[in-house]
Parts: C-alpha cells; sequence; structure tokens
C-alpha cells in the first residue's frame, strides 16, 4: 500500500500544471522568434555584402576605399577589401544555412510540444467544423449576385 501512496506522489510531483506547460510553449515561440530575426538580420547584411562585391567588382584594384573595422573607418586598397567581403559573405551564408536548419528544428519541436499537450492557439481555426458554426450564428454574410440576372 505504501508503493502505490509512492507512486501517486511521483506521477502527481512529475505532472506540469498547465501554467508551466503555457510558459515552456511561450518560451519555445521566444526562441523560434529570436532564431528568425537573427537570420533576418544576417540575411540582410549578406545582401548588403553582395551589393557591396558587385560595386567593387568593376572598379580598379588600386582605389583607394574605406571599410569599417570594429567601430573604427580604415582606408584600404579594393585588392584588399574584396577578398575579405568576400570572405565574410561566404561565413555569412554558411551560418545562415546552420540558422536555418536550427529554426526547421525548433518549429518541429514546437509542433511537437503542442501535439503533445494539445494546446491550440486563440483565433486559430483547426478544421472546417469550427468554422461552420461561425458561419451559421450569422457571423459574416455574403450575397452572390449572377451578371445579367
Amino acid at each position: 500500500m505504501a508503493d502505490k501512496a509512492a507512486k501517486t506522489v511521483a506521477t502527481n510531483s512529475s505532472k506540469k500544471s498547465n501554467e508551466q506547460i503555457v510558459q515552456e510553449f511561450n518560451q519555445l515561440r521566444q526562441e523560434q522568434r529570436a532564431l528568425a530575426s537573427k537570420m533576418n538580420e544576417l540575411e540582410t547584411e549578406a545582401n548588403e555584402h553582395s551589393l557591396v562585391i558587385k560595386t567593387l567588382g568593376g572598379v580598379d584594384g588600386e582605389r583607394k576605399c574605406f571599410r569599417l573595422v570594429g567601430g573604427v573607418l580604415v582606408e584600404r586598397t579594393v585588392k584588399d577589401v574584396l577578398p575579405a567581403l568576400k570572405h565574410n559573405k561566404d561565413g555569412l551564408t554558411k551560418l545562415l544555412e546552420t540558422l536555418k536548419q536550427q529554426l526547421e528544428l525548433k518549429g518541429k519541436d514546437l509542433q511537437a510540444y503542442r501535439e503533445k499537450h494539445n494546446i491550440r492557439i486563440r483565433g486559430e481555426e483547426t478544421d472546417d467544423k469550427e468554422k461552420e458554426p461561425a458561419a451559421k450564428s450569422g457571423g459574416s454574410q455574403s450575397i452572390l449576385v449572377a451578371k445579367g440576372s
């Protein structure tokens, strides 16, 4: 009988409250948003690198140019700056691929957690059966008029 009581206590303590489930779900969503935000930032930076590389591609290699390094504007030549820009862009592209994979994994984790705990987001319709009662209740009405009638 003592074993039965111990199992009950262990089961009750291992169950999560609804608040904990929602908090963990929101944490996963926040992590997913942070990854997406970082990806967007890096994509913008990669596009800027591409634009500069394209612009400097047709310029004489001995021409002066300026590059911002660690908050300091440094004078260099195009032939010195161009390879560094290409190297940085390649690094950004690889990092973006890694972040894309992490974002996909986070999305799968989020969906699995959502299904495991049967989480539904307010305002989100899951199937057509839920849409029908709203339409029948007079939520929105449409009139179809045939041309030439």
